[in-house]
């Protein structure tokens, strides 16, 4: 970071849309900067149910424009993101005395045409009489809608759009607090703070309110805005429990509540189970689960699943806090989960963008809404170009991940077929830049477990602003779920060597080691 650096946009939030903003900015020829007060994807943007879709209960509250707008980005996210983005069916038994089953089959009719699906399977009409997706049920359940939608790993989601951003000329700030703006007429004057307390001035025609659930917060502090309320913080939680099923389908499960949860496969041999929807007061920062929310999801996957699941099983929790619009509904599941955008400056006046809500799903839409704005305030340069342009990686066709993996193995003969898919599944073609001249196992360097290399995770420090074993375990990877207390310590050791890393892993991370795996 350089003192009196000039910026075209500066923007305040290192989450999915501040770091899709800055790529799509830098893709145009923008001089941007971003700055993320923690790591990359560290709040809501990693604590997501891991879905691109189109938000099939939204049709309930009328939210057609949403719907209409996150199913049109399903598959041309899928192109740009194929290593990271994969197709799912989800299962929706019918379940008497809730939905009927005319709504759902019209709803699940709206959803397969108003959204230009071309790839992706249509809805079909299950006899779980006959259909393998039943085992795992109770008795009872007759009949299921099957539909379509895509998993996405958030986090990794989020980093390859920083890199790719950063690749193009934008400079990506992790760990960086905002702590002061002021406007000095047709330019902001920028304070940062970095975790070392160090305070440096940069300048910016333009600055862009990404902050998520402290977006309000920016307001108060940074832009001395106080009392401020934009947003209505909603809490969801979600979690991990032992594979549940042996099939490779979702679940989608109606709640006497009229809420749904999700059962998702993830990570090869566990499933996700959520999410929860409930407002929240505090502090961003310090969400975690709460009991009652941990007895909501259990109970609720309990009515459909013929094994309860039990407290214990649970290998891992997390939560995050959705920034939603407050645009006064009554319950935080009927809020809506669209995007608005404020502006403020011009004739003379340096312009901040602040953005509100927004969901994974749209997060490149709303980078081109965020642009138009931009354009009107500042100048247009380059075109439109996110739309064909994969992400670092994803550079391979839709039925290509099985073929590049293969020739992982190929090249990296001492990969076997599932250290090469989860490479592939991570990195794309990336895995084989840093792979490189590896002839070896020994070459790959020290073995933290789980099949995390010294040499991964030099990359991750060096190319994806990893600087602590959390950012890895966690955020990077999921590699966390099948190490052990032991083997994580050792990489925090390592970690802390590193020159500007910590070795600090949340407390709120449980790591079991009754499922850890080396």
């Amino acid at each position: 970071m350089a003192t009196n650096q000039r910026y075209d946009i500066f923007i305040i939030g290192g989450g999915i849309n501040g770091c899709g903003i800055a790529r799509d900015a830098a893709g145009r020829g923008f001089k941007v900067g971003l700055a993320e007060m923690n790591d990359l994807a560290s709040a809501t943007s990693s604590a997501s149910t891991k879905l691109i879709h189109g938000g099939l209960r939204y049709l309930e509250y009328y939210e057609f424009r949403l719907v209409h707008e996150a199913l049109s980005e399903r598959e041309l996210l899928w192109e740009m993101a194929p290593h990271i983005i994969h197709p799912l069916r989800f299962i929706l038994p019918h379940q008497k005395g809730m939905r009927p089953a005319w709504m759902l089959r019209l709803g699940l009719f709206l959803y397969d045409h108003i959204g230009g699906r071309k790839r992706l399977a249509a809805t079909d009409v299950l006899d779980l009489r006959q259909d393998a997706a039943s085992e795992p049920l109770k008795t009872g359940f007759s009949k299921a809608f099957e539909y379509s939608d895509c998993l996405v790993d958030d986090a990794r989601l989020v980093v390859l759009n920083a890199v790719d951003a950063a690749a193009k000329g934008a400079d990506i700030f992790p760990r960086t607090r905002v702590i002061a703006t002021k406007r000095e007429q047709e330019v902001w004057r920028i304070e940062l703070q970095n975790q070392a307390g160090e305070v440096e001035t940069v300048y910016a025609r333009l600055v862009v309110n990404a902050a998520g659930p402290w977006v309000d917060a920016v307001l108060g502090n940074a832009f001395s805005l106080p009392g401020v309320h934009n947003v209505r913080l909603v809490q969801g939680s979600h979690i991990v429990v032992p594979r549940k099923y042996e099939h490779d389908r979702a679940y989608i499960f109606q709640n006497p509540d009229e809420r749904i949860i999700f059962a998702i496969p993830f990570e090869r041999d566990f499933t996700l189970i959520g999410t929860t929807d409930q407002d929240y007061m505090g502090d961003p920062a310090d969400v975690r689960i709460t009991d009652p929310e941990i007895d909501y999801l259990c109970e609720g996957a309990s009515l459909y699943f013929k094994e309860p699941i039990r407290r214990e099983d649970i290998v891992w929790t997390f939560s995050g806090v959705r920034p939603l619009f407050d645009d006064g509904a009554s319950k935080a599941q009927e809020a809506t989960r669209d995007y608005v955008l404020k502006s403020d400056g011009g004739a003379g006046k340096a312009p901040v963008i602040n953005l509100f809500g927004g969901k994974i799903t749209t997060y490149r839409r709303l980078a081109e809404a965020v642009m138009k704005q931009i354009e009107t305030h500042l100048e247009k340069r380059g075109a439109p170009w996110t739309t064909s342009a994969p992400l670092p990686g994803g550079n391979f066709s839709l039925d290509g991940f099985l073929p590049i993996a293969a020739r992982l193995t190929h090249q990296y003969p001492f990969l076997n077929n599932n250290a090469a898919e989860r490479l592939i599944a991570l990195y794309g073609t990336s895995a084989f830049d840093w792979l490189g001249d590896s002839r070896s196992k020994e070459d790959l360097g020290r073995m933290f477990g789980a099949g995390l290399s010294e040499r991964e995770v030099n990359y991750l420090v060096e190319n994806e602003w990893a600087k602590s074993a959390d950012d890895i375990l966690w955020r990077r990877s999921k590699r966390g779920l099948r190490m052990t207390t032991e083997q994580i310590a050792e990489l925090e050791k390592f970690m802390a060597k590193q020159p500007g890393c910590t070795a600090a892993l949340p407390e709120d991370i449980p790591v079991l080691p009754k499922y850890g795996r080396a």
